[in-house]
C-alpha cells in the first residue's frame, strides 16, 4: 500500500511532463511555420517592389515620349479651327459685299404679297449696314446697301399706307345699326363686333408698323394711320346719317332686315307722342304733336315736323355710333400702333368725326337759338331728346375718350351745357311769352271754346313729360343757389313742377284777361270754363298733375272751384228770363176777381219778357261750345231743370187767371218745348 501511493504521484508527474512537451514542440512548429511564411511574404514583397519600380521606370519614358507629340498634335487642331474661322470670317464679310447684288430684285419688286421674305432681305441689308459702320465707314459699299436700305424702308411704308387704303372701308349702315340698336326681349344683349380689316391683312400691317417702330426709327407711318382710319370713321357716321335719313322718310327701316329680332327705333327709346286731351269729341285721343298744332297756327313752315324728327334721331343714331366705332377703332388701333403713343394717335384719329358731331350739335342749337328769338318755342323739343341722350351716353362717352386732351373730352359737356342752357332759356321765355300772349279780339273763339294758347300751353308741357328728368336738371343747371350745388332727382322734380305751376298761373291770368274781350259776361264764363276745364281734364289724364302736385297739392280743387265760379256765371244770364217768372209787381186777386187792364198788362208783359229772352237767349248761346260732353249735359240739365221749374209755377200761378182773350199769343211754349229749347244749347248743328 505504501509503495503504490507513492508510485502514483510520479507517474501523473511524467504524464504532465509530457504533454508540456508535446505542446511545446507544437509550438515550435508552428513557429517554424510562421518564420518560413514571413520569409516567402518578403521574398514576394521584394519582388512586387521590383515589378513597381520597373513599371514606374516604364511609364515616366512613355510619358516624356507621349506628351511632347499630344502638344504638337494640339497646336495642329488649335491651327486648322483657326484657319476654318478665317475662311467662315472671310465668306461672312465677303457675303455683305454681295447683299446689294442679291436683294436687288425683291426690293426692286416690293413687299406686296410676300411680307416675309421682304423682311428678311431688309434684315440682311441692315446687317451690312452694321458691318460697313463698324468696320469700313468710308467704304463705297456702305452708302450702297445705306441707299438700298432707305428704298427697303420707304416700300413698306408705302405698303403700309397701301394695305390701310385698300382695306379700308367704311363700316355699313346696317352693321353700325345692329351695333347700337336694343332688343327690349334680350336679357343679354349679343354684342356686334366690327371688323374693320381682314385678319390676314391686320397681322401685315402689324408686322410692318412693328418693324418701323423698331427697326425703321420712323413715326411717320403713325400720321398716315390715324390719317386714313379718322378718314374712315368719318366716312362711316356720314354714311349711317344717309342712310338714317333715305330709309327713314321712304320706308321707315332703321336696321338691318336681317335681324329678325325687335329693335327700338333709337339708341335710346324715343318717346312716343303723347296724346292730347281735347274734352267731349270722339277723337279726344287724338295723337297730336306740339308741332301739329303750331303748323295749324304758322302753316307750312311748322309743317316741317316730320323731316326735323328724322334729324334729331339721325343725330342720336350717329353720337351712339360714334362711340360704338371709336371703341372699335381704339381696339384695332391698339394692335398696331405702340403703347405709349396710343392715346395721342386716337386723339388725332377722332378730331374730324368728333369735331363734325359737336358742329352739328353747335348747329341744333344755333336753330333752337334763331327759333326762339322768332318766338317758336317749339324748337326746344329738338334740344330735349339729344340732350337725354347725350346725357345718358356720357359716362360710356368720357370712357371711350379716356386719355385724350383735355379739349377733346370738353367737347361734349361744352356741347351739353350749351344745350342745357337754351333750352332753360327757351322754358323761361315760354313762360313769359304765356303770360303775356296779347288779347287780339280777332284770335278769340267766336263760341267760347278752348284757346289755341291754351292747348298749345298744354300740348307743351305734355311733351315736357318724356323729358321730366332731363327738363329738371335743364333748369337746375341754371340755378345758382347752394341748394343747387348738388342736383338731385328730388329737387329736380321740384323744379320742374314750379315751373309747370309757373306757365299754368301764367296762363290762368292770361285766360283771365282775354275773357274780358267778350262783350257777353255769359260767353266770357263760357270761354273760362272751357279753358280751365280743358287743362283740369288734361292733367289728369296725363301725368301733369302728379308733378303739379309736387308743389301745389290743392291744384285740383282750386280748377274745379274755377269752373263751379265760372258755371254760376254762367247761371247768371239766365235771371234776365226767369226773373220775369217771379213774383216781383205779380198782382194779388182773388179766383173770380176780374183783373184791371195794368194787372192784366203786367201779366202780358212777363210772359212776353220770358218768351223774347228765352229765343234770344237760345239763339245766341246755340252757336257758343262746350267740347266736354260731360260738362255740356251737365250745364243744360242743371238750367233746363231751374228755367223748367221756374217756368212751371209761373204757369201754374196763371192757370185761372184770364189776362188776355188770346192767351196762345203768350203762351207760346209748353214747359217741354222750353226743355227742348234748353237742351239745343251749345249745339251748332241743331
Amino acid at each position: 500500500m505504501g509503495i503504490s501511493s507513492r508510485m502514483i504521484p510520479t507517474e501523473d508527474a511524467s504524464n504532465r511532463k509530457r504533454e508540456i512537451e508535446e505542446k511545446l514542440r507544437q509550438e515550435q512548429e508552428t513557429l517554424s511555420f510562421i518564420r518560413e511564411n514571413l520569409e516567402k511574404s518578403d521574398q514576394q514583397t521584394k519582388g512586387m517592389v521590383s515589378i513597381l519600380s520597373s513599371f514606374e521606370s516604364r511609364l515616366m519614358q512613355l510619358e516624356n515620349s507621349i506628351i511632347p507629340v499630344h502638344k504638337q498634335t494640339e497646336n495642329l487642331q488649335r491651327l486648322q479651327e483657326n484657319v476654318d474661322k478665317t475662311l467662315s470670317c472671310m465668306d461672312h464679310v465677303i457675303s455683305y459685299y454681295h447683299v446689294a447684288k442679291d436683294t436687288d430684285r425683291i426690293i426692286r419688286e416690293g413687299p406686296t404679297g410676300r411680307l416675309d421674305e421682304y423682311l428678311a432681305c431688309i434684315a440682311k441689308i441692315q446687317k451690312a449696314v452694321e458691318y460697313f459702320q463698324d468696320n469700313n465707314p468710308d467704304s463705297p459699299e456702305l452708302n450702297t446697301v445705306k441707299a438700298r436700305f432707305e428704298k427697303g424702308k420707304e416700300l413698306l411704308e408705302a405698303e403700309f399706307r397701301s394695305l390701310l387704303t385698300r382695306y379700308s372701308k367704311p363700316v355699313p349702315p346696317i352693321l353700325i345699326l345692329d351695333a347700337i340698336s336694343v332688343d327690349d326681349e334680350l336679357e343679354v344683349q349679343e354684342d356686334v363686333v366690327l371688323e374693320h380689316l381682314p385678319e390676314a391683312v391686320l397681322q401685315d400691317i402689324i408686322c410692318i408698323a412693328g418693324w418701323l417702330v423698331e427697326y425703321g426709327r420712323n413715326q411717320d407711318f403713325m400720321n398716315v394711320y390715324f390719317q386714313i382710319r379718322s378718314n374712315q370713321l368719318d366716312r362711316s357716321i356720314k354714311g349711317l346719317k344717309d342712310h338714317f335719313r333715305k330709309n327713314s322718310a321712304s320706308s321707315g327701316i332703321l336696321y338691318s332686315p336681317a335681324v329678325q329680332t325687335k329693335r327700338k327705333d333709337t339708341p335710346t327709346k324715343k318717346a312716343p307722342k303723347r296724346p292730347v286731351y281735347i274734352p267731349g269729341y270722339d277723337h279726344d285721343l287724338r295723337v297730336k304733336h306740339l308741332t301739329d298744332a303750331l303748323t295749324e297756327k304758322h302753316g307750312a313752315a311748322a309743317g316741317k315736323d316730320d323731316v326735323l324728327d328724322i334729324e334729331i334721331d339721325s343725330y342720336i343714331h350717329c353720337i351712339s355710333a360714334f362711340v360704338k366705332l371709336a371703341q372699335s377703332e381704339y381696339a384695332l388701333l391698339a394692335e398696331i400702333i405702340p403703347e405709349h403713343h396710343q392715346k395721342k394717335t386716337f386723339d388725332s384719329l377722332i378730331q374730324e368725326a368728333l369735331d363734325n358731331l359737336m358742329l352739328e350739335g353747335d348747329n341744333i342749337v344755333s336753330a333752337a337759338r334763331r327759333a326762339i328769338m322768332r318766338h317758336d318755342y317749339s324748337a326746344v323739343l329738338t334740344i330735349f331728346p339729344i340732350l337725354r341722350h347725350l346725357k345718358m351716353n356720357k359716362s360710356e362717352f368720357d370712357s371711350t375718350l379716356q386719355g385724350t386732351a383735355a379739349s377733346t373730352k370738353n367737347k361734349l359737356p361744352t356741347l351739353i351745357t350749351s344745350m342745357e342752357t337754351i333750352g332753360a332759356k327757351a322754358l323761361e321765355e315760354f313762360a313769359d311769352s304765356i303770360k303775356n300772349d296779347p288779347d287780339k279780339e280777332y284770335n278769340m273763339p267766336k263760341d267760347g271754346t278752348v284757346h289755341e294758347l291754351t292747348s298749345n300751353a298744354i300740348l307743351f308741357l305734355q311733351q315736357l313729360l318724356d323729358f321730366h328728368e332731363t327738363a329738371g336738371a335743364m333748369l337746375a343747371s341754371q340755378e345758382t343757389s347752394s341748394s343747387a350745388s348738388s342736383y338731385t332727382s328730388e329737387f329736380n322734380k321740384r323744379l320742374l313742377s314750379t315751373y309747370i305751376c309757373k306757365v299754368l298761373g301764367n296762363l290762368q291770368l292770361n285766360l283771365l284777361s282775354k275773357s274780358k274781350v267778350y262783350e257777353d259776361s255769359a260767353l266770357s264764363a263760357i270761354f273760362l270754363h272751357n279753358n280751365y276745364n280743358y287743362i283740369l281734364k288734361s292733367l289728369e289724364k296725363s301725368e301733369l298733375i302728379q308733378l303739379v302736385t309736387v308743389t301745389q297739392k290743392k291744384a285740383e280743387s282750386s280748377y274745379r272751384e274755377l269752373i263751379e265760379q265760372q258755371i254760376q256765371m254762367y247761371q247768371r244770364s239766365w235771371l234776365k228770363v226767369t226773373e220775369h217768372l217771379t213774383d216781383r209787381n205779380m198782382p194779388v186777386f182773388q179766383q173770380g176777381t176780374k183783373l184791371k187792364d195794368k194787372e192784366r198788362q203786367v201779366i202780358k208783359d212777363k210772359f212776353k219778357g220770358f218768351n223774347d229772352g228765352l229765343e234770344e237767349l237760345c239763339k245766341i248761346q246755340k252757336g257758343w261750345a262746350i267740347p266736354d260732353k260731360e260738362q255740356r249735359d251737365f250745364i243744360r240739365q242743371a238750367q233746363r231743370r231751374v228755367v223748367s221749374d221756374t217756368y212751371r209755377a209761373f204757369l201754374h200761378r196763371c192757370a185761372n187767371i184770364s189776362f188776355t182773350k188770346n192767351p196762345e199769343k203768350y203762351h207760346k211754349y209748353r214747359p217741354e218745348e222750353v226743355e227742348e229749347m234748353i237742351e239745343k244749347l251749345f249745339d251748332t248743328s241743331a
